[in-house]
């Protein structure tokens, strides 16, 4: 059965597109797997509203700079179709954003569609009399609009990491925190203590690691989950368990640039997410970092996933973006597929 989720009044289907997208789901069909890179979004938009006030609400929501990376990067890379150019090809691409701007539309609004060419694909559907009304659709679902792609993205990875799981390495995670994240084939443990366990997939060039670790709570959730705690921790922590090359180096947080703090809720999980830059003290290595913080289910430890990337030769996004979404695969072990 496929999802719907609609943001705003259902959309009158005026066009041939839209009619095609608005057809019955009691089917399920078989369908080919997604084309297209990771981070890519299709945009189906003709010429003077791409290069107007929606083209231009679009770059600001969806290629505006990825936050917490070293060197620039769009959020997604974009990728202009006219409708009349909407061929299989594109159609079959993992994440496409369609803008119908037509003056016989009498119910504009934004609608949430998957799986309809290809799977598992995202297709976003703004429909609206004039360029004024698309932008601001857009401006007003923005939050919703960028949440469904990167939760797209995020599933995608955790798909094929399920697919092809690295399955000891979970059960080395819930052996030591009752719970853990998937990882994939070509991921080793690096090291495993009684509250500490470093996961990581290295090439020539590249680090993509994962650090789970907890330590113990002093009760006060206002404290407990206080940006300035959960950095004291980390530090400690890394200090303790991550060395550098060299002697008197090890892993650190960055002080150049003050860390974000929000609280995430996620499929029934709330958690502090913090982001930052890493580095090593006393060397010239670093990077970008994200972890998620909660509660053991006794409520006495404090349970750290943590994702960072060292790739000082390439642009990070998509490296990041992997290894962030592996830290969202994170279940109790009683919640675990067997």
């Amino acid at each position: 059965m496929k999802r719907f989720l609609f943001l705003k009044p259902a959309i009158a289907a005026t066009i041939a597109f839209l009619a095609i997208v608005s057809c019955g789901n009691s089917t399920k069909r078989l369908l080919p797997n997604v084309s297209g890179k990771a981070g890519e979004i299709v945009v189906v938009i003709g010429k003077e509203a791409w290069e107007g006030t929606p083209g231009n609400e679009i770059r600001t929501l969806l290629a505006s700079d990825c936050p917490y990376l070293p060197q620039k990067e769009p959020l997604y890379t974009l990728i202009n179709v006219p409708a009349t150019a909407f061929t299989n090809i594109f159609q079959l691409h993992r994440n496409i954003l369609m803008v119908n701007i037509d003056s016989k539309v009498t119910e504009p609004g934004v609608r949430l569609k998957y799986d309809q060419w290809a799977q598992p694909q995202c297709i976003m559907l703004v429909n609206a009399p004039d360029n004024e009304t698309a932008a601001s659709l857009i401006a007003e679902n923005s939050e919703l609009i960028l949440n469904a792609y990167e939760q797209a993205e995020r599933d995608r990875v955790i798909i094929n990491t399920k697919q092809y799981e690295a399955g000891q390495l979970r059960a080395t995670v819930n052996k030591i925190f009752g719970g853990s994240p998937y990882f994939p084939k070509g991921y080793s443990c690096k090291k495993e203590t009684s509250d500490f366990v470093w996961i990581s997939y290295d090439t020539q060039y590249t680090i993509q690691g994962i650090f789970v670790y907890k330590y113990p709570a002093t009760g006060d959730e206002k404290k407990d989950f206080s940006l300035e705690e959960i950095i004291a921790n980390r530090n400690s922590m890394l200090k303790a368990n991550v060395p550098g090359m060299f002697d008197n180096t090890w892993m650190t947080t960055a002080e150049a640039v003050q860390p974000g703090l929000e609280y995430i809720k996620y499929k029934d999980r709330q958690f502090a997410q913090t982001r930052g830059f890493w580095e090593v003290h006393n060397d010239y290595m670093g990077g970008p970092f994200v972890s998620h913080s909660f509660y053991s289910r006794d409520g006495k430890d404090i349970i750290v996933l943590e994702a960072f990337v060292y790739a000082p030769r390439y642009d990070k996004r998509i490296y990041f973006r992997q290894v962030e979404s592996i830290i969202y695969s994170f279940q109790w072990e009683d919640e675990q597929e067997k």
